[in-house]
């Protein structure tokens, strides 16, 4: 699938990952939406990158927020590339405390409801607006899905049965989505980042930082949002690669805690 010429849509673009890709996307080629729930940080990002992007604000498990987010990537040109960065942790916990307490069943929900419901939704609807292309090349392709999973799905820490329950069911769908879009001449293939030093830790302490880092076994530090944006362009471009889940974490296996 080429970048320059098509349209991405991104979920969750306005920071992190997700604006990360956005950048990277555009100085490949390529049109962007930048879709959030934070419509004023998503116009400040597509205001930046210039004239090659717009921004959407809306709710990636609502049907009509992301129907109209397709819409829009289908309005800029051949939307062929989706990559959904949508998605969180929400209060740890463990399954039982304690003290005895059961696990908050409404916590478990909102957040497999946060990254699984907000991935499928995005990913079924912008698969069925790229079953309605040309294909692009003689293999018959017509687009390209990215998912954002974590490592956390594979060997999720104490008190992260939820987040880590939620991220095991978005690699737990990427074969059979990509088996199921097969027809279409759709990919899917996920990323499971490891740590990646997004904004979000500006304010831990700087020996968590250090003593996090110590842990990767190579490269000794956190991962850049921008390799996460470079290995969202290789499984997009990369015509052979289908239903694999790619970790990108410089080998760390998480401990228990």
């Amino acid at each position: 699938m080429k970048v320059d010429g098509n349209v991405a849509l991104i979920t969750g673009g306005a920071s992190g990952l997700g604006e990360a890709t956005a950048h990277h996307l555009v100085k490949r080629g390529a049109r962007v939406v930048v879709f959030d729930r934070d419509i004023d940080r998503a116009s400040a990002v597509a205001e930046s990158l210039g004239s090659a992007a717009l921004a959407v604000g809306g709710d990636a498990s609502s049907e009509a927020d992301v129907a109209g987010a397709v819409e829009a990537a289908t309005d800029l040109g051949p939307f062929r590339i989706l990559v959904t960065c949508a998605g969180g942790a929400t209060r740890s916990a463990r399954t039982v405390s304690r003290d005895g307490e059961a696990h908050d069943l409404a916590n478990f929900v909102d957040t497999l409801h946060l990254n699984v419901v907000t991935t499928f939704n995005s990913l079924r609807l912008a698969a069925a607006a790229m079953s309605r292309l040309e294909p692009e090349d003689d293999d018959g392709e017509r687009g390209t899905i990215v998912t954002t999973a974590s490592i956390a799905g594979y060997e999720g820490q104490i008190g992260q049965i939820a987040y880590g329950t939620a991220k095991a069911g978005i690699i737990g769908m990427t074969l059979i989505a990509a088996r199921d879009l097969a027809a279409i001449g759709v990919r899917v293939n996920a990323i499971a980042p490891g740590t990646i030093r997004t904004r979000a830790w500006d304010q831990a302490p700087d020996d968590l930082i250090d003593a996090l880092e110590a842990k990767v076994p190579f490269p000794h530090r956190f991962g850049r949002p921008e390799e996460f944006a470079e290995l969202v362009e290789h499984l997009a471009t990369n015509r052979y690669i289908n239903g694999q889940v790619v970790r990108l974490d410089g080998a760390i296996r998480f401990d228990p805690k």
